[in-house]
């Protein structure tokens, strides 16, 4: 084994931005047709539990018994799609008019980061997530004057999220695709089922199940 080398070329890596946000509304007990999300400024994913609770035993610490890991996260951005108003609690009262308090929809989301290095900054490659079993609390909206220095209003939601299963591993609400780590004829095939494909049947874009995107990135697939 050769000894460690730190900072070497072309692996100084790093994570940066977010784009082509995707909301999937959920309905009839499947994931619906996938809209682009325009606006979207951040997403602060925000995983809770995990949280260590020591029993003592024979005079010693016996063990650590971990509570159920959650995962959570904000978003935040200048407007949303027309699709996202059941998500956020509003509903149609006549055209043009809606109500708040409703009822509000699940949703799953994807959208991007960069990942860049030393070598290629920006153009490295991408991370491509994905949240599934999200229900968003309502979000602050503050209104104010225009005046010399305007400001577009930024929404804001704090996302919960339930699990969804995963064949031989635990329920999981979040899977990331590493555009460095697999093909780019796996990606594609993928980028086409989350983004919809043009002039094709299955074109529509939609939301894949984890198990479904394993066997698609599978070796040898």
């Amino acid at each position: 084994m050769s000894k460690l080398v730190w900072d070497s070329t072309g692996e100084r890596l790093y994570e940066t931005g977010v784009k082509q946000g995707v909301l999937y509304p959920y309905a009839e007990n499947a994931y619906g047709t996938g809209v682009a999300w325009n606006g979207l400024t951040a997403v602060t994913e925000s995983p809770s539990g995990a949280e260590a609770t020591p029993l003592y035993a024979d005079d010693i610490k016996y063990l650590n018994l971990l509570s159920t890991e959650e995962f959570g996260a904000t978003v935040e951005a200048y407007t949303y799609p027309d699709a996202f108003a059941a998500c956020d609690g509003s509903a149609s009262l006549a055209t043009g008019v809606s109500i708040g308090q409703q009822k509000r929809g699940l949703f799953g989301l994807s959208y991007v980061t960069t990942l860049g290095n030393d070598v290629d900054n920006n153009d490295y490659g991408y991370k491509i997530h994905l949240i599934y079993g999200a229900l968003a609390a309502p979000s602050e909206k503050a209104y104010a004057t225009v005046n010399d220095s305007p400001e577009a209003i930024t929404l804001s939601w704090e996302l919960t999220t339930t699990p969804v299963k995963v064949t031989g591993f635990k329920p999981t609400a979040s899977v990331v695709i590493d555009s460095t780590k697999t093909t780019e004829l796996k990606l594609a095939a993928l980028e086409d089922i989350l983004y919809g494909k043009d002039g094709e049947t299955p074109g529509t874009p939609r939301l894949p199940l984890p198990d479904e995107i394993a066997t698609l990135m599978a070796v040898g697939a």
